[in-house]
C-alpha cells in the first residue's frame, strides 16, 4: 500500500520515521512519500519538502509568513492527489496538518494521526474537527484518552514513540574524547531547539549563567539542518562546546540542563537528567498565548505529572539571576535535585515502555486491511 506522511518538525521526523519502521513490519510492500527530514528520508520515505522550510514558530512569525504557509498548503495538497495513497499519515503540526486533513476528507482518503495536537492545551473545540476529518487518531499520553471522551470520540493510544527512540539508543563510549570534553569536568547541557527562532532567543540567555560554573563545561546541542554559521558567534563569544546531532550522548553525560520548552524536556526528564525549562517567545505571540492557553504548564514533563516537578521560566522569569538559582537547587547536591530525582520516576513508569512505534503501525494496516 501507499502511504503519504507529514511531519513539520523535527521530534516529528524522529517519530515518523520509526513510524515507516512500525508499518513495513506489517506492510512488506508499503511505499512511502511526504513531508518531513532526513530521518523519514533515511527510513525509505520519497521526501517532497524538508520540514527546515515549513517552519514557522509563534503568532506573529506565523501571521508574517501566510503567503509562504498557503503556497505550502497549495503544493501538499497537489501532490497528495497526484500521488494517490491508501493512507494519509499525518503527525502533529496541528496548524498545517488539520487544514490537510480536511482537504483529504473531502478528497474521501482515509485519514490517521499520529501524535495528537495539544488541543487540550488551547483552543479545545479543534477536537471536534479532528473527530469529522480523522478517521482514526493514535495518541501517546493517557490523559488524551480522556480528554476526546469528552468529545465522544475514541481513540488508540500506543504509547509514548520517545521510548522507542531512547530504546534504540546506544551511548557512544568514546563521545567525550571525539569533542574534547574535559574527563573529570562536570556537563551542563543547552538545548536551545532546532528552530532558527529558538537558537537566537535562547542561547544568549542560557549562556549568560556559564561565568557562574566555572567548574562545569557547557555543551551546546546543534542540529544539522541549521547553519553552522548559526552556532559560531557562541562559541567564539562563550567559549562552548557544541556537538551536533548527539543529543541523547549529550543527555547521558550531563549533570544538568536548560532545555528550550517541546519534546526536550520530556527527554531529558527520561534520562534522568535535572533541567530548567525555557521559553521566550515575541510580546505579541505570548500576549496571544496567555489567553488562549488552557493548561497550567508548558513543559511536557509537568503536564504528565500534573504538578511542577521541573521550573519553567518564562518571558520576564527567563533572565540570568533566576537560571543561576535554579540551576544551583538541581545540580548533584542541590535543595531540589533529589526531589526532581523522584518525580523521574514516577514519570518514567507513567510513560510506559517502547513500542509505540510498532502498535501505530499494526493498527494502521489492520485498519486499512
Amino acid at each position: 500500500m501507499k502511504y503519504y506522511l507529514i511531519a513539520g518538525e523535527r521530534s516529528g521526523d524522529l517519530h515518523g520515521s520509526n513510524l515507516i519502521g512500525g508499518i513495513r513490519e506489517n506492510d512488506l510492500d508499503a511505499e512511502f512519500r511526504g513531508w518531513g527530514g532526513d530521518m523519514m528520508a533515511g527510513a525509505g520515505m520519497e521526501l517532497v519538502t524538508h520540514y527546515k522550510d515549513t517552519a514557522f514558530m509563534g503568532f506573529l512569525e506565523v501571521a508574517l509568513n501566510l503567503h509562504k504557509i498557503s503556497g505550502f498548503l497549495k503544493k501538499c495538497k497537489a501532490d497528495i492527489l497526484e500521488y494517490k495513497p491508501d493512507a494519509l499519515i499525518l503527525i502533529d503540526y496541528p496548524g498545517f496538518n488539520l487544514r490537510i486533513a480536511a482537504f483529504a476528507k473531502s478528497r474521501g482518503l482515509k485519514v490517521f494521526y499520529y501524535i495528537s495536537p495539544k488541543v487540550w492545551a488551547w483552543n479545545q473545540k479543534r477536537a471536534l474537527k479532528i473527530k469529522q476529518n480523522v478517521d482514526h487518531m493514535f495518541v501517546i499520553f493517557p490523559f488524551e484518552i480522556d480528554f476526546y471522551k469528552k468529545f465522544d470520540y475514541k481513540v488508540d493510544y500506543v504509547g509514548n514513540p520517545l521510548m522507542d527512540a531512547i530504546a534504540a539508543f546506544k551511548p557512544d563510549p568514546e563521545f567525550r574524547e571525539k569533542h574534547n570534553l574535559q574527563p573529570d569536568k562536570p556537563v551542563i547541557a543547552l538545548l536551545p531547539g532546532s528552530r532558527q527562532q529558538e537558537i537566537i532567543g535562547m542561547l544568549d540567555i542560557m549562556l549568560t549563567v556559564q561565568p557562574h560554573f566555572p567548574d562545569h563545561q557547557f555543551v551546546i546541542a546543534g542540529v544539522s539542518n541549521l547553519p553552522k554559521t548559526l552556532y559560531e558567534k557562541y562559541i567564539a563569544a562563550h567559549n562552548a562546546i557544541i556537538v551536533y546531532e548527539s543529543t541523547y550522548d549529550l543527555l547521558n553525560i550531563a549533570d544538568a540542563a536548560l532545555v528550550t520548552s517541546g519534546t526536550a524536556t520530556l527527554e531529558t526528564a527520561l534520562f534522568s537528567v535535572p533541567e530548567v525549562v525555557c521559553y521566550k517567545t515575541s510580546a505579541f505571540s505570548y500576549a496571544i498565548a496567555k489567553r488562549l492557553i488552557r493548561v497550567p504548564f508548558i513543559s511536557l514533563v509537568n503536564l504528565i505529572l500534573e504538578k511542577e516537578a521541573v521550573r519553567e521560566l518564562i518571558q520576564s522569569e527567563l533572565n540570568e539571576r533566576l537560571l543561576v538559582e535554579e540551576l544551583v537547587k538541581i545540580l548533584p547536591g542541590g535543595a531540589k535535585h533529589n526531589e526532581q530525582m523522584e518525580d523521574y520516576k514516577t514519570l518514567q513508569n507513567l510513560v510506559g515502555g517502547p513500542g509505540a512505534s510498532g502498535r501505530a503501525g499494526g493498527l494502521i494496516v489492520g485498519y486499512l486491511k
